[in-house]
C-alpha cells in the first residue's frame, strides 16, 4: 500500500509504467492488476504525504535500462541520480509523488 495525496494520478503512473490496469477501486483505495507471480501495488488517498526520503523503494531489473528510464520519464518520473557499487550501475528515479525507485540491469 502506497499513501498518496493524489492516489488516482499515482496509480495511473504506476499502471502505465508496469503495463497493468487498475483492478479495483473502493473509496480511498486503488489496486493495480497483477501479472502471474508478481506483487500487486495498491494506493491509498491520504491528506498529508508520508515524510522521509525513500519512504518507498522499488527496484526494477531491465534488459534495456536506457529505454526503461526514458519510458518512466515520459510518464512523469524524474531522474534523481546514478549510483555505482564496484561495476554495478543503477539509476534512481522518482515517481510523480516523489517516491524513489531504481532501474538497473536485469542480470545483476
Amino acid at each position: 500500500m502506497i499513501n498518496s495525496t493524489n492516489a488516482p494520478a499515482l496509480a495511473a503512473f504506476w499502471s502505465s509504467y508496469l503495463e497493468t490496469g487498475i483492478e479495483a477501486e473502493h473509496e480511498v483505495f486503488i489496486w493495480l492488476g497483477r501479472r502471474a507471480g508478481e506483487t500487486r501495488l495498491a494506493f491509498q488517498q491520504v491528506e498529508r504525504a508520508t515524510e522521509g526520503r525513500r519512504r518507498l523503494h522499488l527496484d526494477f531489473g531491465s534488459d534495456d535500462v536506457e529505454a526503461d528510464i526514458a519510458r518512466a520519464v515520459a510518464l512523469g518520473a524524474t531522474e534523481i541520480e546514478d549510483l555505482w557499487s564496484g561495476s554495478f550501475h543503477w539509476h534512481v528515479l522518482a515517481d510523480p509523488d516523489g517516491n524513489e525507485f531504481c532501474i538497473g540491469p536485469a542480470n545483476e
